[in-house]
């Protein structure tokens, strides 16, 4: 009885426990894990994430010479977890897939590829996938983290459309960097060359079936190879590509982050969630957003008004001054940077890194519209301190994509 009595927490508080630096992430069944998952362990995956529910390598130990790997070289990255593939087909695919999206469907011919955003009745972004229109009336939308198939599919049961919505067997590797044409004549030929920028082609890999597509979420010249039957073929297809990336240097990394936040490209969660729209996060393209279009799509009547009435707020680049804040796929920004002026908390600096080219800290950030403007003086809370940011031109590098159009 007196050992109970003397139990910490009955009687006194019990001293808390020390934080863990770099808590691990547990292995198990539980969630779902990409068709190449024991390939990308086997050459050293370090550092996972959980996205759309399953197990990404996020890196494979030195995050900067991955990026310098990606600028210089050729890389393999397995994101046939997170890039979850959501087939529609039917009767109804065009018109539902139209009515998905703000863009017009009707400028997408069989054998292209778009960057799409899916939008909620407020015009809020429910997903930025990019679309594939592999047949007349069969896409693909290659997703980022959120779940597309249930909503799509609930989307079709209420409104009585004739499609079929479903997660497909079909999962992706990307093949990027200067390097990549190389790697990808050695496996399919010269004629991969001629696959345009956001274009997609079928071919037949010793007896695989994969659609390749020239897209990649890196800023630089890249490919991804989308595997048909993926939980059949994904060790022979991640073995054919090492064999023929050998010669050319090809090294297996996470999507780096640092290249990423360069282009200005959005990671979804953090710079985009439901709570942003399109025309704040700089997306106000009428291609991208396509108010006129004779077709009706969900949010469209919010997003009217939203660009009638101006927004409030914007998403930014920032260059953040101090010592360097990492590389964002570390663990060096856990939660957002805090943006302040006069003393006030404005915004959020929603993706944040040192860049090694530029030599700064960079970040993309959501302020209210009065401090959008270039030049603009700020001040950001990092985990160092508060220090002097000032807003400059996004992407930081490359702002008309020559590079991986190239």
């Amino acid at each position: 009885m007196a050992d109970v009595l003397a139990a910490p927490g009955r009687h006194e508080a019990a001293t808390p426990r020390r934080a863990v630096e770099n808590p691990r992430l547990l292995l198990y069944p539980r969630l779902r894990k990409s068709p190449f998952f024991w390939k990308s362990r086997e050459h050293g995956a370090a550092v996972y994430s959980v996205y759309n529910h399953s197990y990404h390598p996020r890196h494979y130990g030195d995050p900067v010479a991955e990026y310098w790997a990606l600028l210089e070289g050729v890389t393999l990255w397995d994101v046939g977890g997170a890039e979850r593939q959501v087939q529609i087909s039917g009767p109804d695919a065009f018109a539902f897939t139209n009515w998905l999206i703000p863009r017009d469907l009707t400028k997408c011919d069989v054998g292209q590829c778009k960057y799409v955003f899916i939008t909620a009745p407020d015009g809020g972004i429910v997903n930025d996938p990019v679309l594939l229109r592999v047949a007349e009336n069969r896409f693909w939308l290659s997703l980022a983290d959120s779940d597309v198939a249930l909503w799509a599919q609930g989307l079709a049961y209420a409104g009585g459309w004739q499609v079929d919505v479903r997660e497909v067997d079909v999962a992706p590797v990307q093949i990027q960097g200067p390097k990549s044409k190389d790697v990808m004549v050695a496996l399919f030929g010269e004629s991969v060359l001629q696959v345009p920028y956001y274009g997609l082609v079928t071919y037949e890999l010793d007896g695989m079936q994969v659609v390749v597509s020239r897209t990649g979420y890196s800023g630089e010249v890249g490919y991804e190879i989308y595997l048909c039957d993926a939980t059949v073929h994904a060790h022979k297809l991640w073995d054919a590509i090492w064999q023929a990336g050998h010669p050319h240097g090809l090294t297996p990394i996470g999507p780096s982050h640092i290249r990423r936040i360069e282009g200005g490209m959005l990671a979804y969660g953090c710079d985009i969630t439901r709570d942003t729209n399109p025309l704040e996060v700089g997306y106000d393209y009428t291609w991208m957003v396509d108010l006129d279009q004779p077709a009706d799509f969900i949010g469209k009547d919010a997003l009217i008004a939203a660009k009638a009435a101006g927004v409030s707020r914007l998403m930014i680049g920032v260059e953040i001054g101090g010592p360097p804040l990492g590389t964002f796929n570390d663990g060096s920004q856990v939660e957002p940077l805090r943006v302040i002026t006069g003393g006030s908390h404005v915004g959020n600096v929603t993706s944040a890194c040192f860049s090694p080219r530029l030599e700064t800290n960079i970040g993309l950030a959501m302020v209210p519209i009065e401090h959008t403007e270039n030049g603009t003086p700020l001040q950001v809370a990092t985990p160092t301190g508060v220090h002097d940011a000032t807003v400059v031109e996004k992407p930081f590098i490359d702002p008309r994509k020559h590079t991986p159009k190239g």
